[in-house]
């Protein structure tokens, strides 16, 4: 549900949930230098080769640039360009924002509370279950 709406939210913008993940991760400051395809990988929980089409249809829309990375050429650095930073900031973040609003109508900042309580546990016991298959 939450790709399917979550895409519904953007998709005048040519977005996806994916595709909004990956620029979301992009338009922090600390990533404003290029963030490495691991890194990016490792940030937002999903395989290189997951974000392998992704990230090429965002360089084909103008809206990321992938490049050598500087201390190891064999690696590739992503970032924003500017098209992808202005789009992000000025289209694609108010969409996200009344997306969010409109997913929490209804709910007080408790509720809110709570729910994000029990979701960061659930997050915790599937790392920990991923991290346990990992070593078997």
């Amino acid at each position: 549900m939450m790709h399917k709406s979550g895409t519904r939210a953007v998709e005048s913008e040519g977005l996806t949930t994916q595709r909004w993940a990956v620029l979301g991760a992009l338009s922090r400051s600390a990533t404003e230098p290029g963030m490495s395809v691991g890194d990016m990988a490792r940030y937002l929980e999903v395989s290189r080769q997951s974000l392998a089409g992704i990230i090429r249809r965002l360089e084909t829309d103008g809206l990321i640039l992938s490049e050598p990375d500087p201390s190891d050429g064999r690696a590739r650095r992503l970032r924003l360009t500017d098209h992808g930073r202005r789009m992000w900031a000025e289209r694609a973040t108010p969409l996200i924002r009344d997306f969010y609003a409109d997913a929490v109508a209804g709910l007080s900042v408790e509720d809110m509370s709570h729910a994000l309580h029990y979701i960061v546990r659930l997050h915790h016991n599937m790392a920990m279950i991923h991290n346990e298959a990992d070593r078997a």
